[in-house]
């Protein structure tokens, strides 16, 4: 079984997306908890905005977490002499790759470009950094351009390559194919990141592709927040690499709700109900089919118990519900349901979920039977 590492960026690119501002102590804690589920590195900020954004990375160094503390950095090198300040001892410095960005962003030719980033990578190993290179825009670079900017630069002593989808202009063949291509063109000790984006609702799916076809590291945030659609989820890809891979993953998966929460929390975010694994509503059933299968057998309806994440499979009763369902629940309260009756007090439920557009909760249903009780013997 493959095992893969992680790089998480909420702090940096989660961070990135519009509105989102963590405090320093949101910061922090955030990292605190990455540590304890088990991420590797944490991408924590960039140095050189600021004074204040410096000592909230300085913060996090002096925490001293079981867990490779990193930042990005410009090609720059005011922005590595910032880094340096910070105490951090891991620098990641991006390129842009694609010609687009090379031409209109940088006014510079590729063989510029990679003078560029070589000088930059000389200069921070020179004070004792650990680099990395992002390769922005790497989805729509020169497959030749980006083997010769890794070749070259692992020849000048660096070993980590993030490949970023930076406009989410891939989809998982084209990530299989470009990442194999890659891998099979640079030396084997070479570790390669993915970094996708969320536009068209693939940067977990193309992480994943990644990841089997060579890649050695994925580079996510938690509930997958970042720029515009966002990133790659880091339970998302954790827990799909375990389940649907059968990958050897690292990841403590008890911590990504609390994950998820805090940072949503943090963020001014809403997270939607039903966004996968930590939704609040993923292990929910209404549909009276499902709550029948679920009951026989829980294998009927789930790919993987939610016990895994600590979380538990609630029934909830609405317009979709059926007998068992109803049956389930008003044990669950205490109530005995008569099977004949029950399907007057189920159209009641029915008819309520509708006029107030949610599920009726077990409190309100068992309310319910007894008055039903009382005037018409349903329940006994």
């Amino acid at each position: 079984m493959k095992r893969i590492g992680y790089c998480d960026t909420t702090l940096r690119d989660g961070e990135q997306a519009a509105g989102v501002a963590f405090t320093a102590e949101e910061k922090r804690q955030i990292a605190r908890m990455l540590a304890e589920a088990g991420v590797q590195q944490i991408e924590v900020g960039t140095p050189a905005m600021g004074a204040d954004e410096e000592a909230a990375i300085r913060s996090i160094v002096e925490l001293e977490l079981p867990v490779v503390i990193s930042t990005w950095n410009r090609a720059l090198a005011r922005d590595l002499d910032a880094t340096l300040r910070t105490g951090a001892r891991w620098a990641h410095v991006t390129l842009p790759a694609s010609e687009l960005h090379i031409r209109d962003k940088l006014g510079l030719t590729k063989s510029g470009a990679l003078s560029l980033i070589r000088r930059a990578a000389d200069y921070g190993m020179k004070r004792g950094l650990q680099v990395s290179i992002g390769l922005e825009d790497a989805s729509r670079a020169d497959p030749s351009f980006m083997s010769l900017v890794i070749n070259t630069l692992y020849e000048d002593g660096v070993r980590r390559f993030r490949y970023a989808d930076t406009v989410s202009a891939l989809n998982p063949v084209t990530t299989t194919e470009r990442i194999k291509t890659l891998v099979d063109s640079v030396p084997s000790d070479t570790e390669l990141e993915f970094h996708g984006h969320n536009d068209f609702g693939l940067a977990t799916a193309n992480t994943l592709a990644a990841l089997a076809a060579g890649a050695a590291i994925a580079s996510t945030t938690v509930a997958g927040l970042g720029e515009r659609a966002g990133n790659a989820a880091m339970e998302e890809v954790s827990m799909a690499w375990r389940h649907l891979y059968q990958g050897c993953d690292v990841l403590q998966t008890e911590w990504f709700q609390p994950l998820a929460d805090y940072v949503t929390q943090a963020s001014g975010r809403r997270m939607p109900e039903a966004k996968p694994i930590v939704g609040s509503l993923v292990y929910a059933h209404e549909s009276g089919i499902h709550v029948d299968g679920l009951i026989k057998n829980r294998s009927v309806y789930q790919c993987f118990e939610p016990e895994e994440l600590c979380r538990e499979h609630s029934f909830l009763l609405g317009k979709h519900s059926g007998l068992h369902s109803l049956e389930h629940v008003l044990s669950l309260q205490g109530v005995e349901m008569n099977r004949i009756g029950g399907a007057d007090l189920l159209s009641q439920v029915r008819k309520e979920a509708e006029k107030l557009k949610r599920p009726i909760a077990p409190r309100e249903v068992a309310d319910l039977a007894r008055r039903l009780e009382t005037a018409n013997g349903i329940v006994q």
